[in-house]
């Protein structure tokens, strides 16, 4: 489901690429997307079907697939309605300004001119958008004088290769822990900043959401050499499942479907009604219980059983607190 959505995307962003260079290599335009040689060409073969609603087999985006197969160019023709800027509703348009907006106020000094130069053209453009947007109250918090002492002293350890003593608290236990880490980078991710670290507590890579450190303590000791760990890879989001996590199979409301979207899942299976059957790996009971309480009465845990009725449990505690209780 989500390779589809990724694959539309590409598409859209594919045909103007082409023709603002009439021609391309395969190789080049994979390096440029970010994918294999092989899904461009799974890409092109789905393009040659693409055109306007209600048009025959004669419009549609044209592909020359000789040169695709014998030079290993991309070329495309019949498709100069996709060359035209793309045009934003006024739902769309509020939406990016206040984020621009946002970032502004979060930015340094060289971001602040590129943002103005942008968000004037946007507004003047918006129309309806932009009076939108005004009517929303941004407020950005600026870092406190902790947490940049903090950052520093993290960016300290990474640039030095030294250990880092840390006080974290762990929301699913309600607890502050203490361990050693061995600091690898900083890294940005859904709005918060995190401190990819090697944990010796936990024998293995973590992330570590700076605003939970409540001390970071330098130390003389030097931090072991993990070259061979590589970068984390956060463009499918913070979760990295793994195989020794629990399965987990939930079946779903319609309303709830947005679950397979948000969270990686190992298979989907349609019911009827337009509800869903997912499995996906969990490595922690809590965030699972957690998942179920948000999502209230859409979903069902069918396996494992256990854990099932340990989340019945919990609501039902919670329903208490209200001075209600639904069973």
């Amino acid at each position: 489901m989500n390779g589809a959505r990724d694959q539309v995307g590409r598409l859209l962003a594919l045909v103007p690429y082409i023709q603002s260079r009439e021609e391309v290599a395969v190789e080049q335009a994979a390096a440029d997307f970010g994918v294999s040689p092989e899904q461009i060409a799974k890409d092109l073969n789905v393009l040659w079907f693409c055109g306007l609603p209600g048009l025959g087999m004669g419009d549609l985006i044209d592909v020359d697939m000789d040169a695709l197969d014998g030079d290993g160019v991309i070329r495309v023709s019949n498709a100069d309605y996709l060359a035209r800027p793309l045009r934003l509703g006024s739902s769309e348009a509020s939406a990016l300004i206040v984020a621009l907006r946002a970032l502004r106020e979060a930015g340094d000094s060289t971001v602040s001119p590129i943002v103005d130069r942008t968000l004037g053209k946007l507004e003047a453009a918006a129309g309806d958008g932009a009076a939108l947007a005004a009517r929303v109250d941004l407020r950005v918090d600026a870092p406190t004088p902790e947490a940049q002492q903090t950052r520093g002293l993290l960016e300290e350890a990474v640039a030095g290769g030294r250990q880092v003593r840390l006080g974290y608290y762990v929301p699913s236990r309600d607890e502050v822990t203490e361990r050693v880490v061995d600091p690898l980078r900083l890294v940005e991710a859904e709005g918060h900043t995190y401190l990819d670290a090697w944990c010796h507590s936990a024998e293995g890579q973590r992330l570590f959401r700076l605003d939970r450190v409540s001390e970071a303590v330098l130390l003389d000791e030097a931090a072991s050499d993990h070259s061979d760990v590589p970068p984390r890879d956060l463009s499918a989001g913070l979760f990295a499942p793994s195989p020794d996590d629990m399965l987990v199979t939930l079946r779903l409301a319609p309303q709830a479907r947005w679950v397979a979207d948000y969270y990686p899942v190992e298979s989907t299976e349609e019911l009827d009604g337009g509800g869903l059957r997912v499995t996906l790996r969990a490595g922690d009971p809590g965030w699972l219980t957690r998942l179920m309480l948000r999502i209230g009465g859409a979903a069902d845990l069918e396996n494992p059983t256990k854990l099932a009725a340990d989340v019945r449990r919990t609501a039902s505690e919670a329903l208490r607190n209200y001075g209600r209780n639904d069973g």
